[in-house]
């Protein structure tokens, strides 16, 4: 019977894929690699504009956290813990805690049933946004629907103090902080 188990690690946000690199190299370099059997950082894949064009790029699920499935002894939990950028295994009483096996399935089931990319920013409705192009250039709107299969807003904007219903995507405007 295996003696891995799943945990999760805290790493600092924006560090995981690095963490996750370090950890591969350490079970390497000291040739315990029997000790981890897998280590993944959860990603979806976002459409974010930047100067005018669509660009896809990836974003970490659990910002903040590695999850590695691990035959974990007090000698590799020391050594994990004490490399750049890692702040600690999640637990109770400052002891690692693994997983259950339903938390780490819905977690394994999002890396490996990854979803067509959807914006970075998203929308709800009655929120206020500002539009910063087109025709509608600086107006301000209330969000009445999102579709985030086409990325279109359905606003209505207030002009002459009347309110006009437009269709806008939702790369030409930014919500109001």
């Amino acid at each position: 019977m295996s003696t891995h188990k799943w945990y999760a690690i805290q790493t600092y946000a924006g560090s995981e894929m690095a963490v996750k690199r370090a950890i591969e190299n350490l079970v390497k370099d000291n040739g315990i690699e029997e000790q981890l059997k897998e280590i993944v950082v959860p990603t979806e894949d976002v459409i974010e504009f930047k100067n005018g064009k669509e660009k896809i790029s990836e974003r970490s699920l659990y910002s903040g956290y590695v999850f590695a499935l691990l035959d974990l002894n007090t000698e590799l939990w020391h050594r994990i813990q004490s490399l750049p950028k890692v702040g600690r295994f999640i637990g109770e009483s400052k002891k690692p805690t693994p997983l259950t096996e339903k938390d780490i399935n819905l977690i394994l089931e999002k890396v490996h049933n990854r979803a067509a990319p959807k914006p970075k920013i998203s929308f709800e409705e009655g929120e206020n946004v500002r539009i910063t192009e087109g025709p509608f250039a600086n107006f301000t709107a209330i969000v009445e629907e999102y579709d985030m299969v086409r990325g279109l807003l359905k606003l209505n904007v207030s002009i002459f103090g009347r309110s006009t219903p437009v269709e806008i995507l939702y790369s030409q405007v930014e919500k109001i902080i």
